[in-house]
Parts: C-alpha cells; structure tokens; sequence
C-alpha cells in the first residue's frame, strides 16, 4: 500500500468527524495484513465520556468485519502532528504490538513509529495467557 494513498484516505475520513464541541478533526486510515482498508473519524457526544476517537473507530470497523491483523495505521488531525491518545494506543496494542504508525500532517509531511515507540513496555494479551498459565500451576 502506498503511504501517501493511506494519508489521503485519512485525510478524507477526517472530513466526516462529528466534532460539535471540540471542533478538533481526526481522521484515520488502517490496513490490515490482508491488504483490507478501514477508515474512521472522531464522533463526539454531549455527554463526553461516549466520545470515540478516530483510532478506535477504524479499528473497531475493521475488527467488526472480522480483521484483526491490522498492519498500519494512518492518523491525522487538525494540528501539526496528531498522536493517537493512550487509550487507543492500547487498543491498537490489543492487534498487533508491532503495529506501524503513520502521524500525518499531510502527504508529503509525515512521521513514522513503531506501536513499541509510542507505547514502550505495554501490557497486551499474552499477559493474560501469561496469568492464566501461573493460575493453573497454583
């Protein structure tokens, strides 16, 4: 897949966030190890605390439609550079610890990490399995 393609189509996403009281824009652009892409954008609420971001979104329509391989994520919003929030880093960790991250002003301006850069020493499934494995020893 062509970075600058992904940046685009988050950048499209951008444009559908519903950000009535922030009127701070986020769009997202993912794709998964079997080349399917998934687009998402922040959706406010009055209330806040339902408030989902552009991350969670695309990631959760992908893995709703069965893709949980998720290789890259594209993120850009309203400011120089947008980083993803420490909840949707963990949820990205929740696919693929390896994860590689695309912070996008725009096209031709963009910054690239490692999910390991962003979220360093993370918690993820296999530390449960881990727990499980110590649980059934006892």
């Amino acid at each position: 897949m062509n970075k600058k393609k992904l940046i685009n189509m988050a950048i499209k996403a951008r444009k559908n966030a519903y950000v009535p009281y922030s009127r701070f824009h986020v769009g997202a652009a993912l794709i998964t190890k079997s080349g399917k892409i998934y687009t998402g954008c922040n959706i406010e609420s009055a209330s806040y605390t339902p408030t989902n971001c552009a991350e969670r979104t695309a990631i959760f329509k992908a893995v709703s439609e069965g893709h949980r391989d998720i290789e890259t994520i594209v993120i850009i919003g309203d400011s120089e550079f947008t980083y993803p929030c420490g909840v949707c880093r963990q949820v990205m960790r929740e696919f693929n610890k390896n994860m590689h991250v695309i912070i996008a002003k725009d096209e031709n301006n963009f910054k690239e990490y490692t999910l390991e850069e962003l979220l360093p020493n993370s918690f993820g499934p296999e530390d449960l399995k881990n727990k499980e494995e110590r649980c059934n020893e006892l």
